[in-house]
């Protein structure tokens, strides 16, 4: 009986302590590029991620470099990919702790607030499929990447496609 009851307490201890493998809804401070930061989770292994704050240009070519920092608005489809693979090797999985594969979209303002690299535009648009890691401390701190390409448009009909590199360091509050 003894035995039994060990193992029963046993097992409702590590049931306290097991992590989430399903997405939840958080909201989050970046600090890099500052922005705030919404991700609502829609089903167990997606969320829709939303994104205001600003964000960073660099272009160059043979007449020399410019740069801008913008205002702009990001969304991302995420579908999150290895919780369990991470849960079974006790990594921490809460908090959207995972890899996932999204599709992203994103409108940017053509002025910038500092910097010299000038759109002859009012705004920008941009779409494509990325890869991203995010990693939730037990802090709160949170690391997130992004690695993808996309399609690039304005209003005036110039077009391009670029990579994408995105880096937020932040807190979820």
């Amino acid at each position: 009986m003894k035995k039994l009851l060990s193992l029963a307490i046993l097992l409702l201890g590590m049931a306290g302590f097991s992590q989430e493998t399903t997405t939840t809804s958080q909201f989050s401070l970046n600090l890099l590029w500052p922005s705030a930061e919404y991700e609502v989770s829609i089903s167990d292994n997606s969320t829709i991620d939303m994104n205001l704050g600003i964000g960073f240009a660099y272009h160059e070519d043979f007449t020399g470099s410019n740069y801008g920092i913008y205002p702009g608005f990001e969304t991302q489809y995420r579908y999150y990919y290895n919780f369990l693979k991470r849960s079974e090797k006790d990594k921490k999985t809460s908090e959207n702790s995972a890899n996932y594969i999204a599709l992203l979209g994103s409108v940017t303002g053509g002025d910038p607030i500092i910097g010299d690299l000038r759109y002859d535009s009012d705004y920008g648009i941009f779409f494509g499929p990325a890869w991203g890691m995010q990693r939730v401390y037990n802090s709160g701190f949170k690391l997130n990447l992004n690695l993808g390409a996309g399609y690039g448009f304005n209003e005036n009909g110039d077009s391009y496609i670029a990579p994408l590199v995105a880096f937020q360091l932040g807190w979820v509050m």
